[in-house]
C-alpha cells in the first residue's frame, strides 16, 4: 500500500474520521438518566444562572476549545474550502487531546466574510473555553483575530501566526546563543509575509531583535519604504529604508534566514554568502526553502531548523498550541497575551538544554540527543513539554493579570501529570512520598543501560541513593556513551575488588553452612552480583534491592530468599501487581509466585497485600475471587476462597475483606450494593485488591488487561521478604519501570515496621 492509500485508509477505516464524542459520566440506569438529563440537569442550570462562573464546575466549557476555519489557507494545500479542510481540523483536535488532554469541536464555516466569521465565533462564547483559529488566509486572519480578542472574554489564538512564531522563537533563542551572537545585533531575512511570516517577525522583535535589522520579502521581492504593489498595513510595519531588492542581495552577510514561503528558494551560494555560523529556519512545508542536506553541504557551521520531522530541529506547531491552551484554560485566562507567548518560547528553549529522557530518544530511534546545533527545540513527544510549557504560560497569565484563577504553580505541575495518564499521577504521589526519606537501593545489574538511565531520573528526583554492582570501567564507559553524568551521585561496587567481599563470604558461609554450603563455595557465590547485592541488604549496607532485567525470576529470588529470607511471620512470599486502568487503581495477587495456594496461604497473601497497599497510603478493600458468589456454588475451588476469607476474618484484623465472589461483583459497586448489601464491601465503592485463586488465573488476568485493556502494570512487587527486594520484568527496556520499582523499594524500606501480623 502506498502512502496516499495508507493515509486514505487511516481516515476511512472503522468509524469514519478521527474524532468522536464520549460521555464522562455513567448512563446505564434509569437513575443515571434522571441525573444526566431531566429532572437532575436542572440543578446545575440553576446554579450557573445564579453564578455564571459555576459553568466551569458543572460543564465541559473549561476544557473545550473550538478549532475554527473557513478553509482558505489549509496547510500547504491553499484555498480548498471548509469541507475539504475538515480532516485537518479534526487532526488538530486529535493533537489537542493527545498532547494536552483538551477536548475540541471543529467548526468549519462556509463564508469568506471576515465580519461573518467574527459574529459567528463571538456568539459561541458560552460554549467554549477558548478559540483556535486555523487556516484562514492573510490578511483577513489578522483582522479576525484582533476583533475577536477585543470582543471576547476567552482566549483567542491564531495558530498559523503565533504557533510558528513561538516555536521558531524558542529555536532562535538557542541558535543565537550557540552561534555566540546577540539578538539585538543579528541581521534577519524573512521570506514570506503572510500570517506566519509577519507573526514570526513581530515575535522576534518582542524577544529582542531590532526592527531595523529585519529585511522582509514576499513573492514580489523586498518590502521597502515606498513600495506600492501588493502592500497592506501589516506588511507596511516591516517596510525598511533599503536599496536591497532581491533575496540574493538580502542574504549577503545575514545572520538569520526565516522562511515561511515555498520550496527551493535558497541556493547554496546564498547560504555561503551569509555571516559566520548562519542560522537557517527553512519552514516551508512539506518542502523547505532549501533542504537540510544542501544547506549543510554549503556551510558546515550552519544551524538549521525546518518544518519536517525527518530533519533535526523540527519547528512543529504541536509544541505550542496544546500546551499554551492548557495553561490558559487552567487559570481561566481571558486572553493569550504577549507575556504568555514569551513564557512559552522561553520554557521550550530552556527545556532543550535539559538531559533528554531515554523514552524520548527511543521514540525517535536515536542513540543520543543533547543540546547543540542539531537539537535546539524539544521533541513533540517529550512528555515534559506539557509540564514546562503549560505551567510557564499559566504563571505568565497570573503575573500579567489576565488569569481569573490564582493557583500554586508547584502543585499545578504535579496536577498536569494527570493529563499524561493515571499511571503518571499515581506514581507521582508515591514518588513524592518516597523522596521524603530516600534510601540506599542496590542494583545488581549496574552495567545495564536501562539501569543507568533510570539512575539519572532517580538522582534528579532525589528519590534514592543508587548503588550499582558492576565493573567500574564498564559503567564509566557506558555513562560516557550515553552522555549521562552520574559519577557524583552513584556508588559503584565490583564484588571481586570490594573490601567487603571477604566479610560477606564469611557471613554467607555462617548463614548457609548447615544447608550444605562450604566456605570455598561461599567465596565463589559472593562474586555473583545477585548474591553480593542480597548480602548488602542483609547486612544493612543497602536498604533494598531491585533486579531482574536480564535474569529469570528464580535467579534473582533464590539468592534473596537464601540470604535475606522472609519475615518471621511469613512462610511463603507472594507477588503483587499494581494495575492502573484508565482512572482507577487496583492491586492483583498472587500473580507471580504461588502456583496453587491453599486456603491458609491465600489468607496470608490477602494480609500481605493489605500490608503493602496500606504502605502506599491506600485503604485496602479485598475481594477473594472465584466463579461463585457467596455460596452460589459448592465446588471445592469456591470453598477454598470462602475458607480463606473466613481465616482472615477470624484473625480480627482491621481489614475490609469478603468472598468468595465473582470478578464483576468485586469491581462493580452497583452489583455488590444492590444484590449483596450484606457484604463487608457494600457501600465502599467496590474492591481495590483482588486475590486470585491460583497463579494461572492471576497471571492471565493481569497480562490480558495489560495488553488488551491498555492497563499499566507496575510490578511484580515481592511481598513477605524480611527486607525490600523487588523484581523487574525480564527484557524491560524502559527506565520508568525501574524508577517505579525503586520507588516501591524506598516506600517498603520506610514502612518496614508499620505492618499487620501475617502469620
Amino acid at each position: 500500500m502506498n502512502y496516499k492509500e495508507e493515509a486514505l485508509e487511516y481516515h476511512r477505516r472503522g468509524r469514519h474520521g478521527k474524532i468522536e464524542v464520549c460521555t464522562t459520566k455513567p448512563c446505564v440506569t434509569q437513575h443515571d438518566l434522571s441525573l444526566a438529563y431531566t429532572p437532575g440537569v436542572a440543578e446545575p442550570c440553576l446554579q450557573i444562572h445564579e453564578n455564571p462562573d459555576e459553568i466551569f464546575n458543572f460543564t465541559a466549557k473549561g476544557n473545550l476549545v473550538a478549532v475554527v476555519s473557513n478553509g482558505t489557507a489549509v496547510l500547504g494545500l491553499g484555498d480548498i474550502g471548509p469541507g475539504a479542510g475538515k480532516p485537518v481540523m479534526e487532526g488538530k483536535g486529535v493533537l489537542f487531546k493527545r498532547f494536552a488532554d483538551i477536548d475540541v469541536f471543529d467548526l468549519e464555516l462556509d463564508t469568506r466574510d471576515p465580519d461573518e466569521i467574527i459574529r459567528t465565533v463571538k456568539l459561541l462564547e458560552p460554549t467554549f473555553g477558548g478559540i483556535n483559529l486555523e487556516d484562514i488566509k492573510a490578511p483577513e486572519c489578522f483582522y479576525i483575530e484582533e476583533e475577536l480578542k477585543k470582543q471576547m472574554n476567552i482566549p483567542v489564538f491564531h495558530d498559523d501566526q503565533h504557533g510558528t512564531a513561538i516555536i521558531s522563537g524558542a529555536g532562535l533563542l538557542n541558535a543565537v546563543e550557540l552561534a555566540g551572537k546577540q539578538l539585538d545585533e543579528i541581521k534577519i531575512v524573512f521570506m514570506g509575509a503572510g500570517a506566519a511570516g509577519i507573526a514570526c517577525a513581530k515575535f522576534y522583535v518582542t524577544l529582542g531583535a531590532r526592527l531595523e535589522n529585519i529585511v522582509m520579502l514576499d513573492s514580489k521581492g523586498v518590502i521597502y519604504k515606498g513600495r506600492k504593489e501588493g502592500m497592506n498595513p501589516y506588511k507596511e510595519q516591516f517596510a525598511t529604508e533599503t536599496k536591497v531588492r532581491t533575496l540574493e542581495e538580502a542574504m549577503i552577510g545575514a545572520d538569520v534566514f526565516a522562511g515561511v514561503s515555498s520550496a527551493n528558494l535558497i541556493t547554496q551560494e546564498m547560504v555561503r554568502s551569509m555571516a559566520a555560523h548562519p542560522i537557517i529556519f527553512a519552514m516551508a512545508n512539506p518542502d523547505p526553502e532549501i533542504t537540510y542536506e544542501a544547506a549543510k553541504a554549503a556551510r558546515s557551521d550552519v544551524i538549521m531548523a525546518t518544518g519536517r520531522s525527518d530533519y533535526p530541529n523540527q519547528a512543529n506547531n504541536v509544541l505550542g498550541f496544546p500546551f499554551i491552551f492548557r495553561g490558559a484554560l487552567d487559570v481561566r485566562a481571558t486572553h493569550i497575551n504577549e507575556e504568555m507567548k514569551i513564557a512559552a518560547a522561553k520554557s521550550l528553549a530552556a527545556l532543550a538544554k535539559e538531559p533528554v529522557p531515554y523514552s524520548v530518544i527511543k521514540a525517535y530511534r536515536s542513540e543520543h540527543i543533547e543540546f547543540g546545533p542539531e537539537y535546539i527545540i524539544p521533541k513533540p513527544f517529550d512528555p515534559r513539554v506539557l509540564l514546562w510549557e503549560a505551567s510557564a504560560v499559566a504563571k505568565a497569565a497570573m503575573d500579567s493579570g489576565v488569569a481569573r484563577l490564582k493557583i500554586d504553580i508547584d502543585e499545578y505541575k504535579e496536577r498536569l501529570e494527570d493529563h499524561l495518564g493515571m499511571s503518571r499521577r499515581t506514581m507521582r504521589v508515591f514518588i513524592n512520598k518516597a523522596k521524603k526519606t530516600p534510601k540506599r537501593i542496590v542494583f545488581p545489574e549496574g552495567e545495564h543501560d536501562t539501569i543507568l538511565k533510570a539512575c539519572e531520573i532517580i538522582l534528579d528526583e532525589q528519590l534514592a541513593h543508587p548503588v550499582l554492582i558492576g565493573r567500574p570501567h564498564i559503567i564509566e564507559k557506558k555513562l560516557a556513551k550515553l552522555h549521562i553524568n552520574l559519577l557524583n551521585g552513584i556508588e559503584i561496587i565490583h564484588p571481586k575488588s570490594s573490601p567487603d567481599s571477604e566479610r560477606y563470604s564469611k557471613d554467607l558461609y555462617e548463614l548457609r553452612k548447615r544447608k550444605g554450603l562450604v566456605y570455598s563455595e561461599a567465596s565463589q557465590l559472593i562474586r555473583n552480583y545477585n548474591y553480593f547485592a542480597a548480602m548488602m541488604v542483609k547486612m544493612g549496607d543497602a536498604d533494598g534491592m531491585v533486579a531482574g532485567l536480564t535474569q529469570h525470576y528464580t535467579d534473582v529470588i533464590r539468592p534473596a530468599l537464601q540470604i535475606i529470607g522472609t519475615r518471621p511471620d511469613v512462610h511463603k512470599v507472594a507477588g503483587l501487581y499494581m494495575m492502573i486502568i484508565k482512572n482507577k487503581l487496583y492491586f492483583f495477587a498472587d500473580t507471580t509466585v504461588n502456583i496453587e495456594p491453599t486456603a491458609e496461604e491465600l489468607a496470608k497473601i490477602a494480609i500481605l497485600s493489605a500490608n503493602q497497599v496500606r504502605r502506599f497510603g491506600i485503604e485496602p478493600k479485598i475481594a477473594m475471587l472465584s466463579f461463585s458468589n457467596f455460596g452460589s456454588s459448592r465446588h471445592p475451588l469456591a470453598e477454598k476462597m470462602r475458607q480463606a476469607t473466613e481465616l482472615v476474618k477470624h484473625r480480627g484484623l482491621d481489614i475490609h475483606i469478603d468472598g468468595e465472589m465473582q470478578a464483576d461483583t468485586a469491581v462493580v459497586p452497583g452489583i455488590i450494593d444492590e444484590i449483596f448489601p450484606f457484604t463487608d464491601l457494600a457501600g465502599n465503592g467496590g474492591a481495590n485488591v483482588l486475590i486470585f485463586p491460583n497463579l494461572e488465573a492471576g497471571n492471565i488476568a493481569y497480562k490480558l488487561l495489560q495488553r488488551l485493556g491498555d492497563a499499566v502494570a507496575v510490578g511484580p512487587i515481592l511481598m513477605g521478604m524480611r527486607k525490600p527486594v523487588h523484581l523487574l520484568q525480564i527484557g524491560a527496556n524502559d527506565e520508568i519501570d525501574v524508577v517505579y520499582m525503586t520507588t516501591i523499594a524506598v516506600l517498603d524500606a520506610e514502612g518496614e515496621n508499620d505492618l499487620l501480623i501475617a502469620g
